[in-house]
């Protein structure tokens, strides 16, 4: 409409005025109804040429957004494993400070595990003692079996050598039964030691990993008893909480509830443009928007980031073939803007607000820096200049939003 008007004003106008002033001819008896076309046809086709030229350069490089998103991010209250739930300690719409506990699992299976770990390892250490005991007793035994073979062998050579002087003293049976009771302490020294082996064995082999795995078995159900008390990461607001002692809850199919977080912070406002304007929005570039959640308020924000794939483009491994023509609906371009002062009014838009805006072309960077001159320069001046024509629609937008919202909304 900006743009029809201005246009009527420097072609339609001047040509009816020099009709009417320099040519005498005057509307309603010269310039009729039925000639009226042709007696300003220079200037209804000036007028026309112009409006859509002002319109395709305005909406191309100060592009209009339809939809603007304040948006927001929400925690999911989630538990680690599924089971039963034993107690709640918060309701919905509660405010939470991040350690809050939020509810808690049933845990009678992980707690009788960690007492059953917790009496494997006493078992363990009254092992480790018994082995102790063990070891000392046939550290005993090889002693007392090393003095009895050291006499049976000094009896079964004693014997010996008198047998090669006089083998009438000593009989070869006799030396038959030394030798056999030399040979038999000697199994029992062997014994003693293979008993100490297997006793040092238990000590520092066996019991040590018995042990070892019932204090995993029992750091795993006191690590479980734990995890089932779930507790708020940040500060905020559960929402959607509608737990009760006895429900079972399950990770796999649904959240226990949404925690949204203090609005403290900057609003993330997620704005999308049409793909015409890809080659004209970039970082800095500065965009209005204003909300009907916030009336009669034009805010000033700045492109922080322009995400460089279209999301409607993206394709997923299916068992079925990709067919362009059903996606036919073109997509847009996402921006994402932050407030241009700190402090703002948009600190006080309520998140998740649907709102419009608008961006702005400049050019006066490069103009400065010395890359366009002359008429370039000059053109690039009015282009940017062309900007108040969106500036005026979006602030009657912001007068017409709440109208709308109100008297037409139903």
């Amino acid at each position: 409409m900006i743009e029809l008007i201005f246009s009527f004003l420097v072609t339609i106008l001047p040509d009816y005025l020099y009709r009417r002033y320099g040519q005498g001819k005057r509307l309603g008896e010269e310039i009729t109804l039925y000639n009226f076309w042709y007696e300003l046809r220079w200037g209804i086709t000036a007028c026309a040429v112009m409006t859509i030229t002002l319109i395709t350069v305005i909406f191309y490089f100060h592009p209009i957004a339809s939809n603007v998103l304040v948006g927001f991010r929400t925690v999911s209250i989630i538990s680690d494993r599924p089971g039963r739930v034993e107690e709640v300690y918060v309701t919905n719409n509660q405010d939470v400070r991040a350690g809050d506990r939020i509810f808690r699992l049933d845990t009678s299976r992980q707690r009788a595990a960690a007492e059953t770990a917790r009496r494997r390892i006493a078992e363990v250490d009254a092992a480790m003692k018994q082995a102790q005991s063990e070891l000392s007793v046939a550290k005993g035994n090889i002693i007392v079996a090393e003095g009895a073979l050291r006499e049976a062998q000094d009896e079964l050579k004693r014997r010996e050598e008198l047998y090669e002087r006089n083998p009438q003293v000593v009989s070869a049976q006799e030396l038959v039964s030394l030798s056999a009771t030399a040979d038999s302490r000697q199994g029992a020294l062997d014994a003693a030691l293979a008993k100490r082996q297997v006793v040092e064995a238990q000590i520092s082999a066996s019991l040590p990993a018995q042990r070892a795995s019932a204090e995993a078995a029992l750091a795993e159900a006191e690590t479980e008893i734990q995890k089932a008390t779930v507790f708020a990461g940040i500060d905020g607001t559960v929402k959607q909480f509608v737990l009760r002692p006895g429900d079972i809850v399950n990770p796999i199919l649904r959240p226990a509830g949404i925690l949204v977080p203090a609005s403290s912070d900057t609003p993330v406002v997620l704005a999308t443009f049409g793909q015409i304007s890809a080659q004209v929005l970039h970082v800095g570039m500065i965009t209005e928007i204003t909300c009907s959640s916030k009336p009669l308020t034009v805010i000033p924000m700045v492109i922080t980031d322009v995400q460089n794939v279209i999301a409607s483009g993206q394709v997923r491994p299916t068992d079925q073939l990709l067919d362009v023509d059903e996606r036919a609906q073109p997509g847009t371009i996402l921006t994402f803007l932050e407030p241009v002062f700190e402090g703002s009014q948009a600190s006080a838009i309520p998140r998740g607000s649907i709102c419009v805006g608008v961006a702005y072309s400049s050019h006066a960077a490069e103009i400065e820096a010395g890359k366009a001159t002359g008429i370039r320069a000059l053109a690039m001046q009015v282009v940017d200049g062309m900007g108040i024509a969106n500036a005026i629609v979006i602030r009657v937008q912001a007068l017409m939003l709440p109208i709308r919202a109100v008297v037409f909304g139903g």
